[in-house]
């Protein structure tokens, strides 16, 4: 109990502390004192840009993370998650059928068609697998991705044709540079249902053990699994439509907290959360001081940040999910 109370503590530390530099860092100048000044230049900047940013990026890290940890429990392997199941590129085809059916459609709008759109393409993945008779662990994802590159060619296919490219692509790359207030608020639309993960965590666990063991304890398996996915394209469908695409959060950070908590979901659902609501921010932080004053998106940040510690994980010795085994 200690070790779980103090690794949170530092965590959370951590957090509060990159947070506080992450608001000091732009092209502007400015420091903490002014934010406290009523009416300062400092004080509308951080209002206006600074904090909203901060915001999104928590948000976007927990939930992604979250995200990806439910689906990794339910599936049973180490490597699904939003972007390897095909879940994103549901969203996108969602935002693309907004656009086209609903002309100047609003945020809303588009985050109501994507969650259909994912919740839907999430349910055929889960659907392909289930009758699977061998499931790989490496297999699994191979299929949500291929799956995912189907609909990705779709909707650039209907993109070209109705002259739509330069709006699909801007769900193409995760970035923050253009969060501002009033341009981020339906990102909070996820914290609900990160509670709902939580509420939900015995029961998500229990239902990763299998269709029959689920039943076997009095649970319905079909409910709780909707349920789960459900949480999944409503996280995903708010971070694309208002931040874009951003890999590999879902999948490293449930990995890294596996190997270091274990695989009680309730148990790291906390841990999970704070770290890759830090790790999102720490890549964030680099991308703006890397090559300042411009900034380096953070989705490849983390396409080169996450690609590396997921070929870390993949050649752990012990790393779960490495083993192959059947379903």
């Amino acid at each position: 109990m200690k070790r779980i109370t103090y690794s949170r503590l530092w965590l959370f530390l951590a957090l509060a502390v990159l947070s506080l530099v992450s608001l000091t860092i732009g092209v502007k100048d400015f420091s903490l004192i002014q934010m406290f000044q009523p009416g300062s230049e400092g004080q509308n900047l951080a209002v206006l840009s600074r904090i909203p940013r901060l915001l999104s990026i928590l948000i976007t890290g927990a939930s992604l993370s979250i995200a990806g940890l439910i689906m990794q429990t339910l599936t049973r392997n180490k490597f699904v998650a939003p972007s390897t199941a095909g879940t994103m590129e549901w969203c996108r085809f969602g935002v693309m059928l907004a656009l086209l059916a609903f002309a100047g459609a609003g945020t809303g709008t588009k985050m109501a068609v994507a969650f259909v759109c994912s919740l839907g393409g999430t349910l055929l993945f889960m659907k392909i697998l289930s009758v699977i008779p061998y499931r790989d662990s490496v297999m699994v994802p191979l299929i949500g991705m291929m799956l995912g590159s189907v609909v990705s060619s779709v909707t650039t296919f209907f993109a070209y044709q109705y002259d739509i490219v330069q709006n699909i692509s801007s769900w193409l790359e995760g970035s923050f540079s253009l969060i501002l207030k009033g341009r981020y608020e339906m990102l909070y639309l996820g914290i609900p249902f990160l509670i709902l993960g939580y509420v939900y965590a015995d029961r998500f666990t229990i239902s990763g053990m299998g269709e029959d063991m689920a039943k076997g304890l009095g649970l319905n398996h079909k409910a709780v699994v909707f349920a789960g996915l459900a949480i999944v394209a409503m996280i995903t469908s708010a971070v694309i439509v208002t931040v874009g695409s951003i890999p590999f959060v879902g999948m490293i950070i449930p990995n890294m907290i596996s190997i270091w908590k274990g695989d009680n979901l309730k148990n790291s659902i906390g841990d999970t959360a704070l770290f890759g609501a830090l790790f999102v921010l720490i890549c964030d932080m680099v991308g703006r001081v890397l090559i300042f004053p411009y900034e380096v998106s953070v989705s490849v940040m983390m396409s080169v940040v996450g690609s590396a510690v997921f070929l870390i994980i993949l050649f752990r010795k012990n790393a779960p999910g490495v083993r192959r085994k059947r379903a």
